[in-house]
């Protein structure tokens, strides 16, 4: 054999058994291959909308929709557009993933520090909470809630249990007092704004002095003082341009106030009990992985239970739980679409019926995905901020 041709076949086998080459191979045949499956996926789409006489586009979200909503959060009628409708199960898909999130988290971290406890009484309790609620699906709860304990157990309207006469719970839901904002409400807003920044400009303030003289300063009550001082002192410039629509029982039904509906109830009392077990279990292992030297170290300090609990384990502990609870709060938001399954009018539920009347299953189900994917990559990315916020620094 020639050296030439020696030569050559030394190159060929480098080549293939060269790790770069072979991956590099392996990446473009995997791109070429999925290029391949997606034009083909276009193609059907395409010969199947046009055997259907469908045409592909987003034109129908300006056409009138010709339907009403329960619960708007934004002005809405029957005439309103097929995007407007969108808007409002958005926002409605946002409300109650905020609240459920909320008293998901306040519930949990009750719940988990109950399981901790040194009272076997609440203990138990909480071990029995999270045993049970874990482990019945959400879907079911929601159910449990909406038609055994909301329709069947609360009062008609007549015998609705009321509070100060201002608060009525029935079967047809909770209604509220609901202010009413006039004319120089603005001020108030300007003043809410002014007292965050000076909250936050605040807290740096208080966290520089007490690395510099070791004194803490009460920044929790100066912080609440400022947020319902500063608002009080714009109404009062605008003389309180605020009043309160006040809920009146009439003989079948009530006029006037917030009126949340029986649906919205259910969603939230089954997504926030459901998911706080979780959240109950992640602030159980953020409290247990901190060393049990640090809890000896206050008790040395002086600081009693309580103190030690709220000023050193936590503050430690929230490393540990904070990753978790970025997948507990996805799943809270992803879990509201479940809403569908009692009528509440959430995206997915608004979705649908635009979907029945318009036929246009792709682009309905191409916002879903991409409004839910805004939702994630949003509420992980304000998460992972907070995260690293709260990350220890070594000095």
């Amino acid at each position: 054999m020639s050296n030439a041709a020696t030569a050559e076949r030394g190159k060929r086998t480098s080549f293939w058994t060269n790790q770069t080459a072979r991956s590099i191979i392996v990446q473009v045949a995997a791109i070429a291959t999925l290029l391949f499956l997606l034009l083909g996926i276009v193609h059907n789409t395409a010969s199947n909308l046009s055997r259907m006489n469908q045409d592909l586009g987003f034109g129908f979200l300006s056409r009138s929709a010709g339907f009403d909503i329960v619960q708007a959060l934004v002005p809405y009628t029957s005439t309103s557009t097929y995007g407007r409708a969108l808007l409002v199960g958005l926002l409605n898909t946002i409300v109650v993933s905020l609240l459920s999130i909320a008293a998901a988290t306040v519930l949990g971290f009750v719940i988990g520090v109950m399981r901790l406890s040194k009272n076997r009484l609440a203990a138990r309790l909480a071990t029995v909470y999270i045993e049970f609620f874990r482990n019945v699906p959400v879907l079911l709860q929601i159910f449990i809630w909406y038609s055994l304990v909301i329709l069947q157990i609360l009062p008609a309207p007549r015998q609705a249990l009321t509070a100060f006469d201002m608060f009525f719970l029935s079967n047809r839901g909770l209604v509220i007092p609901w202010p009413v904002f006039g004319e120089g409400a603005p001020y108030g807003l300007v003043g809410l704004f002014v007292a965050c920044a000076a909250c936050f400009g605040l807290r740096r303030w208080s966290i520089g002095r007490r690395n510099r003289t070791g004194k803490s300063f009460p920044i929790l009550w100066a912080s609440v003082a400022l947020v319902l001082l500063l608002p009080a002192i714009g109404l009062a410039v605008a003389s309180f341009p605020i009043s309160f629509d006040v809920p009146v029982k009439t003989a079948f039904n009530f006029s006037g106030g917030l009126f949340v509906t029986p649906e919205l109830m259910a969603l939230f009392l089954a997504l926030s009990i459901y998911y706080a077990t979780y959240i109950a279990e992640a602030v159980r292992a953020g409290i247990q992985a901190v060393s049990h030297g640090q809890t000896e170290a206050a008790h040395a300090l002086g600081l009693n239970r309580t103190q030690t609990l709220t000023k050193v384990v936590i503050p430690q502990a929230m490393r540990v739980i904070i990753p978790p609870l970025i997948s507990i709060y996805l799943g809270v938001t992803k879990a509201s679409s479940l809403a569908v399954a009692i009528g509440y009018p959430d995206l997915v539920a608004v979705g649908g019926t635009v979907l029945n009347q318009t036929g246009k299953a792709i682009e309905i189900v191409s916002l879903w995905m991409l409004i839910y994917l805004s939702l994630s990559l949003l509420t992980s990315l304000l998460m992972n901020w907070f995260n690293s916020r709260m990350k220890l620094i070594e000095r």
